[in-house]
């Protein structure tokens, strides 16, 4: 059972409440606990066959109930007779040295020890008496011990006393920092913290210290933790691919509930049926995800009805342990051995569970319906923040050169006419093999990765320039109806009087010209 320990614990360090079954402590001559002196013995050595499971019950005889532990059988005999152990059945049968008559039998290898006999004999002496299981009893205020000190030192100097101990001398501050530290952030104290602390030598210094670690948003954090793993909180599937799932809207509602100090009822009523609350907010709604903390399936060839049927009896059995203090998913397959819960009372509490309108197959996605969207803390900032970094990449992108489009073929619905063929030369880069040369005015190489649109041969200066490869490892055939490209830059402050393109065998025909017409290589109208 997950207990839940209110702050007035924290920030009333004198004003502590302990949960107890009874006023009533196993230690000496005192009467003893039957829930935590006896029940422990009976549960582990007699109700497997003298318990709630009516299937697997020996000689019709209940012992995990006083009505049927004081209710005379034949002879009139009772397995139980309060103050006297040589009338009590159950007591002659333990001491018995016959096989046939001994409890618990030889061949169940559930052996007591002389300790186990001895509080029997004491708590039938004693009367006998029975409490209900300990999940079902209130709690008392206990009678607090005489002595000095807080409440809590007074029970702890009570115990103390009694084993002959003598309590460990008086912690130094430091070590008190650190032990708050923990116990409320989960984390080491600062230096600062520590410095912060030791300075302040007034009255008070420890309990704002205290408070300081109550009011920090790692309190709600680590208080969070805890009840996280209870409620089997995660951030996958849990299962076959374990994909990652969206339930940190959960988890942040949990720490929150924790800093802002929501009351217990609330707490526990909006996380099992938030979204049945007359106009639930969207807190409300989002506390719920308790239910949805389950481990899911996305497994093909998944049985759907089982899945939604296991998923019922999850919610089920984590809710019975969590608010209950029950291990209730026993009583799945039969009537509890150990714990107070029969079969039909759990799938009495699973059929509120069975109706959660989740799909058997989780999909292996985020977000499996039914959601609800919530916006992040800070929300309205950090779109501002990923605008702003958007912005920046779409001009960056802007700079690319306009051919690193990509179009996706499968969006291409034209038909391929399979006997056109493509040839691609990539800017600035010649076939393999070739030879290149030139004449004129030097040439600069821009030697930059192709696809940035920045590698380049540059020519600058006077008179007529040529620049030509041959002998190319593959020859290049343009079909008929085909074009060839060639794309140049000209400087607009400096544009030359001809730009000609030849493209040729060993006619030179083939030429492209711009500009004046004066080169003579080739043949014009080619």
């Amino acid at each position: 059972m997950f207990l839940l320990i209110s702050r007035v614990i924290y920030r009333r360090g004198f004003c502590v409440f302990l949960m107890l079954g009874s006023s009533f402590f196993a230690t000496g001559s005192e009467v003893l606990n039957f829930n935590r002196d006896i029940r422990p013995i009976l549960s582990d050595k007699c109700f497997t066959c003298h318990g709630i499971d009516e299937d697997s019950r020996e000689a019709k005889l209940r012992l995990d109930t006083p009505e049927g532990a004081f209710r005379k059988k034949r002879r009139g005999k009772a397995a139980l007779v309060a103050g006297k152990p040589d009338e009590s059945e159950l007591w002659l049968r333990i001491i018995s040295d016959d096989e046939d008559k001994m409890m618990p039998p030889p061949d169940s290898r559930k052996t007591l020890s002389n300790e186990d006999k001895r509080l029997i004999k004491r708590w039938i002496e004693g009367g006998a008496s029975y409490q209900r299981h300990w999940a079902f009893e209130s709690p008392v205020m206990p009678i607090i011990p005489q002595g000095q000190g807080s409440e809590i030192d007074r029970f702890v100097g009570s115990v103390l006393k009694k084993n002959n101990l003598q309590p460990s001398p008086e912690a130094n501050r430091e070590v008190l920092i650190r032990r708050v530290s923990f116990a409320l952030s989960g984390l080491p104290p600062t230096i600062q913290e520590v410095d912060r602390f030791l300075s302040d030598q007034t009255d008070g210094a420890y309990e704002r210290m205290v408070n300081r670690y109550l009011d920090s948003a790692r309190y709600g954090e680590e208080m969070a933790r805890h009840w996280l793993d209870a409620a089997r909180y995660g951030d996958t599937h849990g299962m076959h691919l374990d994909n990652e799932r969206q339930m940190w809207a959960y988890r942040d509602w949990v720490i929150k509930s924790f800093n802002d100090n929501l009351p217990y009822d609330d707490f526990t009523v909006e996380q099992l049926a938030g979204d049945l609350l007359p106009n639930p907010k969207v807190d409300q709604l989002v506390a719920t995800g308790f239910n949805r903390c389950n481990v899911t399936s996305g497994e093909g060839g998944s049985i759907k009805e089982e899945l939604i049927f296991r998923y019922a009896v999850d919610r089920a059995s984590t809710t019975a342990q969590v608010w209950l203090g029950l291990t209730a998913q026993c009583a799945a397959c039969h009537d509890h051995k150990y714990d107070p819960i029969s079969q039909k009372e759990f799938y009495s509490l699973y059929a509120f569970f069975n109706s959660n309108a989740d799909p058997a197959m989780d999909g292996n996605s985020l977000l499996t319906a039914p959601v609800i969207k919530v916006k992040a803390e800070n929300y309205e900032a950090k779109i501002a923040e990923f605008n702003k970094l958007s912005n920046g990449v779409v001009q960056s992108m802007k700079k690319l050169p306009v051919w690193n489009s990509y179009q996706d073929p499968a969006g291409n619905k034209s038909s391929v006419r399979i006997e056109d063929t493509e040839a691609i030369w990539f800017e600035d880069e010649f076939p393999n093999g070739a030879k290149v040369g030139s004449s004129g005015h030097p040439l600069t190489l821009v030697d930059q990765p192709v696809f940035s649109g920045q590698k380049a041969l540059k020519r600058g200066g006077k008179e007529m320039a040529q620049d030509y490869y041959e002998s190319g490892a593959a020859p290049l055939t343009v079909p008929s109806g085909s074009r060839f490209f060639l794309h140049v830059y000209l400087d607009p402050k400096d544009t030359p009087e001809e730009v000609m393109i030849q493209f040729h065998g060993s006619a030179w025909n083939h030429r492209a010209v711009w500009g004046a017409d004066i080169i003579d290589f080739g043949k014009k109208g080619t």
